[in-house]
C-alpha cells in the first residue's frame, strides 16, 4: 500500500444495498425534505417543528444566534415536553394504545398504555410538587430501567423542574458529584434492579452519596422494585407509591419557554469533572421527534420499536422517552442484559411482542456476533422490517452480520451518528432513499450542515480524511455545559472558530459518505503514518477467529507509537485453541490479516487475546484505560467501568509481553 493511502486508508465495503420497491415507495417524499432544507433550512425546520409539536402558543421567531454559540431556537414559542408525549395522545383518543410493553429480566411483564401513563405522570407530578419542587428546581434520577423512571422523567418536565438521570450503577461518588453539580433539591432511586440474574441494590448508593458532606437534596422519593431490605432516613426518604397515592390524580402541564431547560445529561468515561450536557425543550423534542420518523421509520399505528438503551444514556432519552412518545409509538422496554437468563433473550423479546425496529449498538452487535448466529436462529425475527446502530462507528463485518442474520439479508440498517451534545441524530443514511454502504453513516440529515475539513477549516476532497464539524446550529443541540459556559465555548467552538467540533476524526470517501473514524485522540502516528484505530480494528474484526477488538496507540522509541490491540474471540475460535495450544501462531495470523487488509504499516506490535475488553455500563469500550495499560501507567478513574476487575486480567497480560511480536 502507497504512503499515501495508508495515511487515509479505511476499510470500505464496497457493497452497496440500494432500499427495496417497498421501502422506496414508502419513502415516497422523503427526498423532498432534503429540496426543501436546501431551500429554506429555518423554514424547514419551522415546518417541522409546527409538525411534530403541539404548542401552547406558536414561535415568533426560527432561530436567535445573537449570542453564538448559545442559540434560540422557536423564539417565544411555549409548551409542555409531558403533554407532547402523553395527553395529546389520550386526547386524540388512542389512550388504549400501549406505549411501553415492560420486560424485567426475572421475567415479568406489564403493558402500560398511554393512558395508565397519563395517570402515573399526572400523580407524580403532584407528588413532586408536594414535596416542594417548582419550576426549575433539579431532579436526580437514578432509577431501574422501568416505565416508573420514564414517568419520572416526564413528571419533572410536566411541572418544568430539569431532571438529570444518573445510569443505575453508577457509583456513590459518581453519583455524589452530579448531584452536586446540578443542585438537585430531590433524588428519585429504585431499592434495587435486576442485572444478570441476581438484585442490585440502589438505594444504599444513593445514602452512600448523600452521607459525605452537605448536599442540596431535600428528599428522596423510592421505587420499590426488588423488595431488597433498605436504610431509611425518616423525614427524607418516602416510598413512590405511597407518594403517587396520596397525591392528586389530576394535573394540568403547564407550557413552558421553548428555551426552558428540560434536562441535563453527564457525559462519562473521560477524566476530570464530568460535563453536564445542557438541553431546552422546543428544538429538542423537535429534532428528536423528527428523526425517530423519518430515520427509524415509525408508523405509530402499526410498529413495535425496541431501542435498547438504557434511560440513563442519551439515546434512553431521545428514541425511548421523547422522540417515540411525542410521536406516540408503542415500544418495549427491557430491564436487563443480553444474556439472561440466557443468551436468545434479546430475540425472544422480538419474537414474543413481533418487534419492528430494534435500535442497539455495535459492541451489542459483535457480542451477539461472538455467541454465534445458532442462537439468533432459534427464534422468529420476521417481524423485525428495520434495524438501526448507535453509540460509535460500526464495522462493516458486523454491519452486514446484522442485516444478514438478524435481518433476514433484506432488513436496512441505519448507521447513526450523533452524540450526548447533538441530541439527536446528525447524520445516517434514510430507509428508502439511501443506498447504504456498510460501515457508514453516509450523510447529514436535512436540515444538518456537516462537513469534514482539514487542518484549516476547509472541507476536503473526496478520499481525503479530517475532522468532523458541523457548519450551522441545529434545533436538538446542546445549549451549553451546566454552569460552565466557557468550557462550553472552549471545548466545542473554539477549535474552528464559529463552527462546532464534534471531537471525532472522520474521512470522506470518493461517492461522497461520511465515515466516521472516531474521536481524534484515536488517531494513531506510526513512522509518520495516519491511521485510526477504528480501521485497524476492523481489520481484525474482518478476520473469521475475532468477535470484538480495541485498538490503541502506545509510546515507542521508533515509531514513535505502535499500535497495541486487544482482541476477542468468537466461541468456536476458543474452542478450537485450547484444543491445539494455538498462540503465537494466531497472533501472527492475526497480524499479518492485518497487514493484508490495510498494509504492513497497521500490523499491530502487540495482540493480547482477552476474554473481555473494559467497558461502561453502557457499553462502550475504555480505551483510555487500555492505553494506560499499553504504556504502563497508572490507571485512570474506573468508576463507570461495569467490572472493574476486567483491568487486572488484562494488565497482568500484558506485562508478561504476551502477544508480543
Amino acid at each position: 500500500m502507497s504512503e499515501q493511502a495508508a495515511d487515509t486508508a479505511v476499510l470500505v465495503e464496497e457493497r452497496s444495498f440500494p432500499p427495496s420497491p417497498e421501502f422506496a415507495a414508502a419513502a415516497n417524499g422523503t427526498q423532498d425534505l432534503f429540496d426543501r432544507a436546501g431551500e429554506d433550512r429555518l423554514a424547514f425546520w419551522a415546518e417541522q417543528a409546527r409538525r411534530y409539536v403541539k404548542w401552547d402558543k406558536d414561535f415568533e421567531e426560527v432561530l436567535d444566534w445573537s449570542d453564538a454559540p448559545f442559540a434560540k431556537w422557536f423564539v417565544g414559542g411555549k409548551l409542555n415536553a409531558c403533554y407532547n408525549a402523553v395527553d395529546r395522545h389520550v386526547e386524540a383518543g388512542i389512550g388504549d394504545r400501549v406505549a411501553f410493553h415492560f420486560v424485567g429480566e426475572p421475567g415479568d411483564h406489564e403493558a402500560v398504555t398511554y393512558a395508565d401513563m397519563h395517570v402515573r405522570v399526572q400523580r407524580a407530578a403532584n407528588a413532586l410538587i408536594d414535596l416542594g419542587l417548582r419550576a426549575g428546581d433539579t431532579v436526580a434520577i437514578y432509577m431501574p430501567n422501568t416505565p416508573d423512571a420514564v414517568a419520572a422523567m416526564l413528571a419533572c418536565a410536566r411541572i418544568g423542574a430539569p431532571h438529570s438521570v444518573v445510569f443505575g450503577g453508577f457509583s456513590a461518588e459518581a453519583l455524589r458529584t452530579r448531584i452536586d453539580d446540578v443542585g438537585a433539591k430531590l433524588v428519585i432511586t429504585g431499592d434495587g434492579l435486576y442485572r444478570k440474574g441476581a438484585p442490585y441494590a440502589l438505594k444504599p448508593v444513593v445514602d452512600e452519596a448523600l452521607a459525605s458532606g452537605e448536599t442540596t437534596v431535600e428528599n428522596v422519593l423510592v421505587v420499590q422494585r426488588t423488595k431488597q431490605e433498605i436504610g431509611w432516613v425518616e423525614g427524607r426518604d418516602h416510598w413512590w407509591h405511597e407518594a403517587l397515592e396520596a397525591a392528586d390524580p389530576t394535573h394540568e402541564p403547564e407550557a413552558f419557554d421553548s428555551e426552558h431547560p428540560l434536562y441535563i445529561l453527564y457525559t462519562s468515561g473521560t477524566t476530570g469533572k464530568p460535563k453536564g450536557i445542557l438541553h431546552t425543550t422546543g428544538g429538542y423534542l423537535t429534532q428528536a421527534a423528527f428523526t425517530n420518523h423519518v430515520v427509524h421509520d415509525i408508523h405509530p399505528e402499526t410498529d413495535v420499536y425496541w431501542c435498547t438503551a438504557d434511560i440513563g444514556w442519551v439515546t434512553g432519552h431521545s428514541y425511548t422517552v421523547y422522540g417515540p412518545m411525542t410521536l406516540g409509538a408503542t415500544q418495549v422496554i427491557y430491564e436487563g442484559t443480553p444474556d439472561q437468563p440466557h443468551k436468545g433473550r434479546f430475540w425472544e423479546i422480538v419474537q414474543e411482542h413481533k418487534v419492528t425496529i430494534l435500535y442497539t449498538a455495535p459492541t451489542a452487535i459483535r457480542t451477539f456476533m461472538k455467541w454465534g448466529r445458532d442462537i439468533p436462529e432459534q427464534f422468529d425475527l420476521s417481524s423485525l422490517r428495520l434495524l438501526g446502530s448507535v453509540g460509535e462507528p460500526i464495522n462493516p463485518e458486523a454491519w452486514i452480520w446484522y442485516r444478514d442474520v438478524i435481518g433476514g439479508g433484506q432488513t436496512p440498517v441505519v448507521d447513526t451518528w450523533w452524540q450526548t451534545e447533538t441530541g439527536a441524530i446528525m447524520i445516517t443514511p434514510i430507509p428508502g432513499v439511501t443506498a447504504a454502504r456498510p460501515g457508514s453513516a453516509q450523510h447529514p440529515i436535512p436540515g444538518v450542515s456537516a462537513l469534514v475539513v482539514d487542518d484549516e477549516g476547509r472541507p476536503v476532497e473526496r478520499g481525503s480524511a479530517g475532522y468532523l464539524v458541523v457548519t450551522e446550529p441545529w434545533p436538538s443541540m446542546l445549549r451549553g455545559i451546566w454552569g460552565d459556559p466557557q468550557r462550553f465555548k472552549d471545548g466545542y467552538w473554539s477549535r474552528f472558530p464559529g463552527i462546532y467540533f464534534a471531537g471525532d476524526g472522520a474521512r470522506l470517501d470518493e461517492d461522497g459518505n461520511i465515515w466516521i473514524s472516531g474521536r481524534i485522540d484515536d488517531v494513531m502516528n506510526v513512522s509518520g503514518h495516519r491511521l485510526s484505530t477504528a480501521e485497524v480494528e476492523s481489520a481484525l474484526v474482518s478476520h473469521a477467529k475475532v468477535a470484538e477488538a480495541a485498538v490503541v496507540a502506545a509510546s515507542d522509541e521508533v515509531t514513535g507509537q505502535a499500535i497495541c490491540a486487544f482482541v476477542i474471540l468468537r466461541q468456536d475460535a476458543v474452542e478450537e485453541a485450547d484444543e491445539v495450544g494455538e498462540g503465537a501462531e494466531l497472533v501472527a495470523e492475526l497480524r499479518n490479516h492485518v497487514a493484508h487488509e490495510i498494509g504492513s504499516i497497521a500490523k499491530p506490535k502487540k495482540i493480547m487475546v482477552v476474554a473481555e475488553l473494559p467497558k461502561t455500563r453502557s457499553g462502550k469500550i475504555m480505551r483510555r484505560l487500555l492505553r494506560d495499560v499499553a504504556e504502563h501507567r497508572e490507571l485512570g478513574d474506573v468508576t463507570t467501568l461495569a467490572d472493574a476487575s476486567v483491568m487486572n486480567l488484562i494488565s497482568a497480560g500484558i506485562a508478561s509481553g504476551k502477544g508480543e511480536d
